[in-house]
């Protein structure tokens, strides 16, 4: 019997053992992993990036003059791995980091133009990983996987 069909035939109880291939948050860490994963091939092996160094180039993208403590917040990254991937960044010639005008101890990071031209070429891809990764959804189901991941989000505040 396959997990899926497993986790219909019965409701977790409190006290029943946990397995841990129904336990959704572990499904979600793999699935995530498995994404991440794939993504990563794709972005090594045409751009020479690691996923944390996509993430904050990503951020600055859209989001220029951030510190690295600001793009740990906005991401699931640490600050150890944002650390890393902007030194990394920045010794490639990827990003830049200039003295904040109020507080010169503190960094705010941009894109350089090398950089940015690799953000306006990974972005398409990224997109179209996306698409790929969805295409077996219809309009309504991927409406309802937001609605979805929105409310675990929200729910995952509580605890």
């Amino acid at each position: 019997m396959s997990s899926a069909a497993r986790r219909k035939e019965r409701p977790a109880k409190a006290d029943a053992p946990l397995l841990l291939e129904d336990f959704l948050p572990y499904r979600l860490a793999v699935l995530a992993n498995a994404v991440s994963r794939a993504i990563a091939r794709r972005y090594e092996d045409a751009f020479g990036l690691s996923i944390p160094e996509w993430r904050v180039m990503a951020l600055l993208g859209v989001s220029p003059g951030l510190t690295a403590s600001e793009v740990a917040e906005a991401t699931p990254m640490d600050k150890v791995a944002v650390s890393r991937a902007v030194r990394s960044l920045i010794d490639a010639g990827r990003v830049k980091a200039s003295a904040d005008a109020e507080d010169g101890r503190r960094q705010r990071l941009s894109l350089t133009p090398a950089g940015a031209a690799i953000y306006r070429r990974i972005v398409p891809l990224a997109r179209t990983l996306e698409a790929q990764l969805l295409a077996d959804l219809d309009a309504g189901d991927r409406a309802a996987l937001d609605d979805l991941i929105d409310r675990l989000e929200a729910a995952a505040q509580t605890l």
